[in-house]
This record gives C-alpha cells, sequence and structure tokens, in this order.
C-alpha cells in the first residue's frame, strides 16, 4: 500500500493541538502504616517526657493469723523522654504560574504542597523506624527524636555477632551485628518473650524481602501458592499469624531498616506532637509565592517490653 500522491497527512500539518491526559499518575508510595497506627498526643516542651513502671514478679504469699504487717519494698517509676524533631518542607512557585492554563491540576501551589506533605509523612515514617539516639540540639545543631530501635532491649532475638542493644532511654542507637537469616524460630521466640513479659504485640513491620521469608512459615495456612477449581488467581498471603503468645497482623513497609523485624503493641507507642501538621504560606519577597509545611513531634515508647525486634537479618 502507498499514499496517494500529493496526500496532505498529518505530518505536513501545523497547529495541531497536544493530546495531554489532564491527569498525573504517581506510583511512588505514600503508606506510612506505623505512624498512621500511632495515637496522637499533645507535647507542651521540646523534651516529651513520660514514666514507665512495672510489677515485681510474682512470689509465695501467705501469712499465719494474727501476724503484724510489713511494708513491700517498693521501686520509684523510670522518668523517660525523647526530643521533637522538626520537619519541615517548603515550595515557591513564580507567580506567572497564576496564568498559566495546566494539564492536571488547576493551581501549581495547591500542587505541589500536597506533594510535599506526602514526601514529610514519609519522612517522619523513616525516623520513628530510624536507628537513632536522641539529639538535644543546640543553635547550630537540629534536634532529633529517638527511633523506635533506640528504645528495645527486652525482646531481642537473631543479634548477630558484635551485636549489643542500647541503653534502651533513647540515649544511644542498638550496634548492629552480623547478618543471619531471619527464621521463624527467631520470630516465635520473639513472641513468646514479649509474652512473658506481659505484652501483646498486635502488628509486625518488616521489608519486603522478610515477608517473602514469612510468607513460608511452617502452619501458615495460606502459606503455599494455591489455585482454586475455577479461578484465574494465585493466592498467596499472609495476613494474620497466629501463635501461642498471640496474633499479629504483618504488614510490609518502605522505610524501615531491611534487616529489621519490628514486632508492635502498637498501643504501647505514640506521637506527641509540639506543632501539629501545618501549612503556612511565607513572606513574600518577589514575584513568586512561597508555602511550607512543617510538624514538630517526637515518639512515645510507653514500655519497651510490650514490643520485640528480630535484628540482624539478612537482606538478599
Amino acid at each position: 500500500m502507498a499514499q496517494p500522491s500529493n496526500t496532505f497527512d498529518s505530518y505536513d500539518a501545523n497547529g495541531i493541538r497536544e493530546d495531554l491526559e489532564n491527569v498525573i499518575y504517581n506510583i511512588s508510595p505514600e503508606e506510612t502504616p506505623f505512624y498512621s497506627s500511632l495515637k496522637k498526643v499533645k507535647a507542651s516542651n521540646t523534651l516529651h517526657e513520660w514514666q514507665t513502671d512495672t510489677l515485681r514478679a510474682s512470689a509465695d504469699n501467705k501469712h499465719i493469723e494474727g501476724d503484724d504487717t510489713t511494708a513491700n519494698a517498693m521501686t520509684g517509676t523510670e522518668r523517660l523522654g525523647n526530643y521533637t524533631q522538626i520537619f519541615k518542607n517548603a515550595v515557591t512557585v513564580p507567580d506567572t504560574d497564576e496564568g498559566l492554563d495546566k494539564a492536571g491540576r488547576s493551581a501549581e501551589m495547591a500542587y505541589q504542597t500536597l506533594k510535599i506533605a506526602k514526601e514529610q509523612k514519609l519522612d517522619i515514617e523513616k525516623a520513628l523506624f530510624a536507628n537513632n539516639a536522641r539529639v538535644a540540639g543546640s543553635a547550630t545543631v537540629a534536634r532529633e527524636l529517638a527511633g523506635a530501635p533506640s528504645w528495645m532491649t527486652s525482646n531481642i532475638t537473631n543479634a548477630g555477632t558484635s551485636s549489643a542493644n542500647p541503653t534502651g532511654d533513647g540515649t544511644d542507637a542498638r550496634t548492629n551485628g552480623t547478618q543471619t537469616a531471619f527464621t521463624q524460630a527467631d520470630f516465635d521466640s520473639a513472641m513468646q518473650s514479649v509474652w512473658s513479659n506481659g505484652g501483646r504485640p498486635d502488628s509486625v513491620y518488616l521489608s519486603s524481602y522478610q515477608m517473602n521469608i514469612a510468607l513460608g512459615f511452617t502452619g501458615n495456612n495460606n502459606q503455599r501458592s494455591s489455585v482454586q477449581a475455577g479461578d484465574k488467581k494465585v493466592v498467596k498471603s499472609l495476613d494474620v499469624y497466629v501463635t501461642p503468645w498471640g496474633t499479629v497482623e504483618f504488614t510490609p513497609t518502605r522505610e524501615n531498616a531491611g534487616r529489621d523485624v519490628f514486632i508492635m503493641q502498637n498501643d504501647m507507642w505514640s506521637c506527641a506532637a509540639l506543632r501539629p501538621t501545618k501549612n503556612t504560606a511565607l513572606a513574600k519577597t518577589g514575584d513568586s509565592t512561597k508555602r511550607q509545611v512543617l510538624t514538630e513531634l517526637t515518639l512515645i515508647c510507653k514500655n519497651e517490653a510490650a514490643s520485640a525486634m528480630v535484628v540482624d537479618c539478612s537482606t538478599s
């Protein structure tokens, strides 16, 4: 087939309008399962403090009639604290933007502000999982909150050679050790340890690599890929894992270190906000508009013995 002579086709034409969809597609993840699950409370100082306590171990308790009563030896509560961290993002858009007809959004500033707000939530999630000690800050050093690993000491399994637990008060980070494979035995041991300490974990946060290992846990009724008669889909999932020590829900996460598996009792963690997330217009200094999204908060570990970690897991 050949085109007839002197055919005026689309390659010769000028003025053809562009065909640009009025939608912006973004595949970047924005889920923050740990941060989203935490209760939000109010902070009133850059150092937010709280107290913890424990019951003594059970003992043989019997007395004779008429015996004089002696007071039990008591211990005081433990006072803990974490510093608030400032999360800040801003965008500047030239005022020329007001006259432009754009695809996918009516106002560039509104679109970009929403985008940096989502990015900031990812930064917060990353900080909550980070193996960082708290930093008080100064005129030249930013304050930093202590992430979850710096609080957890009681229920740690799979610790590799040279691994060391932190003090457990947020003042230092844990020391990573030699990595070995994540196993069901390590996971079950961590669950048992939490139960022995009185905890009731409900959520597991882990990387996609460790999630693939968890899919093969023995006894998981959903562990094998299966196709039902007449179905056109393969099902391989592990949503809820039931053990004698409690039932937990597995949630793959992207912002935690791939070497660590977090087994958390979510109600024993919370966030204290000194300044909740706020979108603010900044001072105008020229032919542009500036807006800032700011959040200042910290992580509260109400009692670390209610949660556990399987640490130093191989990531490949």
